[in-house]
């Protein structure tokens, strides 16, 4: 064959490779497909970002994000009070067309702590009700930051220890009052160090009533890491902080009993366990 006419050809087949996966129906990887209220999970396409809208659950929006020239993902979660069942994710394309793909929610059953307390630890003061309320007004205006990704691959654990108390552990105060845990207790020595679960910008270093010295990380794309009853900061409002790098040291400040650290974790305003976080090994 004549070496002009074969480069002709192998040009125009090349082309056809290239072009027929962005016309072709994209490849959708959902992870994990099988999860329990409270998880997080990870959408990943080979399609480009430009193309994609964002996808929905339950009426949430999870928006995509590039990871690569044709690589596109999006980071979702399930909240606590999702019923177990199957569910359709709806994927949006900007062609107007949209894909579904199913998980299936399994049912958890969360553990139940009775604790018994003195009242004055239970019911607050108006003074104290005042505090705590204008705290949870902050925090919750911080949920709903949208900024450019800062984080970068997996998630990392803050401390290295075993957990003490679990993400959904439901306490019922003095037989009567119920608090759900929306994070992880880990078990820690006074002024133990804390890391940066991932690269971020620390958009809150704050006592809190009930969380006591806090801090807390915005990793860009809604999501936000959580450390609570530190006994010290090694971090100020504004900074930016790797993967890693020490931000704290765990204590017992605030309404706590003993040293340790409460982490939580946020996807925009959804409480998530952090365990599932830290076990998605697909994250670019």
């Amino acid at each position: 064959m004549n070496l002009k006419i074969f480069s002709v050809i192998n040009s125009i087949l090349l082309s056809v490779f290239l072009v027929q996966p962005l016309s072709a129906s994209p490849s959708i990887m959902v992870k994990p497909e099988i999860l329990y209220p409270g998880d997080v999970f990870l959408i990943k396409t080979v399609y480009p970002s430009n193309r994609l809208l964002r996808a929905e659950l339950n009426g949430r929006e999870f928006p995509f994000s590039s990871c690569g020239e044709r690589c596109s993902y999006a980071i979702g979660a399930i909240d606590i009070e999702t019923r177990p069942g199957t569910y359709k994710i709806k994927i949006y394309f900007k062609n107007g067309k949209n894909i579904i793909k199913t998980l299936r929610i399994r049912k958890k059953e969360f553990p139940v702590i009775s604790l018994t307390l003195p009242e004055e630890r239970v019911t607050l003061s108006p003074e104290d009700e005042a505090r705590a309320n204008k705290e949870e007004k902050l925090l919750r205006s911080i949920w709903q930051l949208r900024t450019e990704r800062l984080w970068y691959g997996g998630f990392i654990r803050p401390l290295d220890n075993e957990i003490s108390t679990g993400f959904g552990v439901k306490r019922l105060i003095n037989g009567h009052k119920i608090s759900i845990h929306k994070g992880i207790d880990i078990k820690a020595k006074e002024g133990e160090p804390v890391r940066a679960v991932n690269n971020g910008r620390v958009v809150l270093r704050e006592e809190l009533f009930f969380g006591g010295r806090t801090i807390v990380i915005d990793h860009g794309e809604g999501l936000f890491s959580v450390y609570m009853h530190l006994s010290d900061y090694n971090v100020k409002e504004g900074d930016m902080v790797s993967k890693h790098d020490l931000i704290g040291f765990a204590g017992s400040t605030g309404r706590s009993s003993g040293p340790h650290l409460h982490f939580g974790f946020k996807v925009k305003d959804i409480s998530v366990n952090p365990e599932s976080l830290f076990e998605l090994r697909e994250l670019p």
